[in-house]
């Protein structure tokens, strides 16, 4: 069975303008991974309405799940919401429910821009975690979360158990060769193991190594199998070897 796959979109303007890191596409790369779910696609777009809707539609047809970061608030760059029901042809509706939680968690003095958090695309379903006030709003395929950085991971953490799969094997072999001399064996274990995908990753300043050689997959079995495979063909140039 295929494993899952996820994009994810990252939005906003102040990262392309380098004046905030990004740190959320991070966070949820080693996430997705520790749930067996493959990361495809990382994109950053500017808080534009128009891009965004362009944006998850493609990535909600090509992968099983797309989480957004960013544009979620009561300010005029916060736009996603709306670019996200347009992406799945829908329109934006007031929750009732959650326009009453906000109204109770500021009381009479709520800023009526705030009253902007209870809006979602038509037909979304909102995910609470351990918050009663701040859901997490899904629709299809696509998760909407905050982009603040402490509020991202939170929200995630609420819903991450949804997206568990079997997890991935990985191996490692630490090669004392270079990468151009292992490429006809690398060749030679890629087309006998179609179902481990193997990685090369040269290093240059390593006393006993040369290449880190990855190999992953879904099953363990067919993992040690390529990675016996290639360790056999490179002979006494392994110098460390790391099994799933």
């Amino acid at each position: 069975m295929p494993r899952p796959t996820a994009a994810i979109v990252v939005i906003g303007d102040e990262i392309l303008s380098g004046k905030f890191a990004e740190e959320n596409a991070a966070f949820l790369i080693g996430e997705l991974r520790g749930l067996g779910v493959e990361l495809r696609r990382i994109t950053v777009i500017p808080d534009d309405a128009d891009d965004i809707a362009a944006t998850v539609a493609e990535a909600a047809s090509r992968h099983t799940w797309v989480f957004t970061s960013g544009g979620v608030g009561p300010t005029h760059d916060d736009v996603t919401i709306a670019a996200v029901a347009r992406a799945l042809g829908t329109d934006v509706v007031r929750d009732p429910d959650l326009e009453a939680r906000l109204r109770a968690y500021w009381g009479d003095g709520i800023a009526p821009a705030n009253l902007r958090l209870a809006d979602v695309p038509r037909g979304a379903t909102l995910v609470w975690g351990e918050s009663t006030t701040w859901p997490v709003v899904t629709i299809a395929n696509v998760h909407v979360l905050p982009g603040v950085p402490k509020l991202f991971r939170k929200k995630f953490l609420d819903i991450r158990e949804r997206f568990r799969a079997a997890p991935v094997a990985l191996a490692r072999l630490w090669i004392a060769r270079e990468e151009g001399e292992l490429a006809p064996d690398l060749d030679v274990v890629v087309a006998a193991h179609p179902g481990v995908k193997l990685g090369s990753y040269p290093r240059f300043d390593e006393a006993d190594f040369q290449v880190i050689i990855t190999l992953e997959g879904a099953e363990r079995a067919a993992v040690v199998a390529a990675t016996d495979a290639l360790a056999a063909r490179v002979g006494a140039a392994v110098v460390r070897r790391a099994d799933p």
